[in-house]
């Protein structure tokens, strides 16, 4: 098997090396996790919840080494990394609740009884980006093996450490070999054999659109089941009667929470024309106060670096690219791989830093007239993820809200993503949801039954 090392993105230095799992290991994991998955489901629903409350518990008694580990790994802000790993403990916990609720039907028909049964799909593959290593592999693990299902689980090549010691930490509390597997390795290898292997009944993907297509592509050979959480451009809309301060003031979290790195970044923020000018001032002085600084000296950051050189590079592009640069933060003389949060004036919707995923702290700001006019821009795009809307008219938000075509939208404020709330995009930003109460049944097949009398 080869290696990997890992780089702490925040100052370019080597962590550590992993393995990676070849196309043998990879196949003798899957085949594990198919073995597994017979013991696995026929487990009591209350033996298969307290053992996902066991895991939760055992998460929890961790999450400060979690964190660290995130914060040297991906760069992520102190503050943010605890979040995420108790993002893994709360899902648990959550979906702790799925096997004892998990319901069938009785459905009335004549000369007998009719019920239905979720039954379980089998082996899940789980591939996880980089962005948020921790969440992203809590949202599909947690329901998966609530309804029963084993799961074979890929993190990223660039951050697999907290994936790797999550896995250790769930045969820790006790869940049978077999039942989580995590396999570092490469996407053509391990994330490609998910597809292509005929006892991974379902894949879950986040990341881009492009590799989403192909994974589709690939998993409609045996008729798989797939879930896509692809890319996003979504929109802050400031209308001219919103609170213009609390507008501009949580903006820049709502695209450069994470450096930027995140699907349902809020990277066009369109503006009434009548307000445009003030909100700018009042965006200037935002940006400007942001804390980018080293995440893991400074419990205070605000910001951290991007992931890898090449993503500094692709994100740079776009700022060198771009027609008109309003203004720009600052960032700290280290090593890493540092952009700072960057605000661009967009004036045509053709622009690539107006159109495109660009992944990284980097905003493009235009004015709109009227309310047709705004959510026509806001629909004008590939993506529909996320969205949010600023306006002190209920009637408009309403009216708005349901015009975006997007999956997830907050008003007034930026909340997209709680586990208890479903979660998933429109057009190509994705197909199907996560989380929610419902996301158990996602890993499940519906089985109706007749019982003549």
């Amino acid at each position: 098997m080869s290696t990997y090392t890992v780089v702490d993105p925040t100052t370019a230095e080597a962590v550590t090396e992993v393995e990676m799992a070849d196309l043998a290991a990879t196949d003798a994991a899957i085949e594990r996790a198919h073995e597994a998955f017979a013991s696995w489901r026929a487990v009591s629903p209350g033996e298969r919840a307290r053992l996902l409350r066991a895991f939760a518990a055992v998460v929890d008694a961790h999450v400060e080494e979690l964190a660290a580990l995130e914060v040297r790994n991906a760069g992520h802000t102190l503050g943010n990394a605890r979040w995420e790993a108790g993002n893994v403990r709360d899902c648990l916990n959550y979906y702790s609740a799925a096997p004892e609720r998990l319901h069938g039907r009785q459905i009335p028909v004549e000369g007998g009884i009719d019920v239905t049964f979720h039954e379980p799909l089998g082996v899940v593959g789980i591939i996880v980006p980089w962005n948020f290593p921790m969440p992203i592999l809590a949202w599909g693990t947690a329901p998966a093996l609530a309804a029963g299902n084993t799961v074979v689980l890929k993190p990223a090549e660039l951050t697999p450490l907290t994936a790797i010691r999550i896995g250790e930490l769930a045969r820790e509390a006790g869940l049978p070999e077999g039942v989580l597997t995590v396999l570092p390795g490469e996407g053509p290898v391990v994330g490609e054999r998910f597809v292509t292997h005929p006892l991974v009944r379902k894949v879950c993907f986040t990341g881009s659109t492009r590799v989403g297509k192909q994974i589709m592509a690939g998993a409609a050979d045996q008729v798989k089941r797939v879930t896509l959480e692809l890319g996003g451009k979504s929109a802050n809309i400031v209308f001219d009667d919103a609170d213009l301060a609390a507008a501009a003031a949580s903006a820049p979290y709502a695209v450069f929470d994470n450096a930027g790195q995140d699907c349902c970044a809020r990277s066009r923020i369109l503006v009434q024309r009548s307000a445009y000018d003030e909100f700018l001032g009042r965006l200037e002085t935002a940006v400007r106060g942001m804390r980018v600084t080293h995440p893991g000296e400074d419990p205070d950051s605000e910001m951290g670096p991007l992931i890898s050189a090449a993503q500094q590079a692709r994100v740079q592009g776009y700022v060198d690219g771009a027609r008109e640069v309003a203004f720009a933060g600052d960032v700290p003389d280290l090593p890493g791989f540092w952009v700072p949060p960057t605000v661009v004036l967009s004036h045509d919707v053709a622009e690539p830093v107006w159109r495109e995923e660009v992944f990284g702290p980097v905003v493009a700001v235009m004015p709109f007239d009227d309310e047709a006019e705004a959510v026509a821009l806001a629909n004008d795009s590939e993506y529909g993820l996320s969205g949010s809307i600023f306006t002190r008219d209920v009637g408009r938000a309403l009216r708005v809200a349901r015009g975006v075509e997007s999956g997830n939208l907050s008003v007034n404020s930026h909340a997209a993503v709680r586990y208890w709330t479903p979660f998933g995009g429109f057009k190509q930003s994705g197909l199907g949801r996560e989380l929610g109460p419902d996301a158990p049944e996602a890993f499940t097949e519906t089985k109706n039954v007749f019982i003549s009398y």
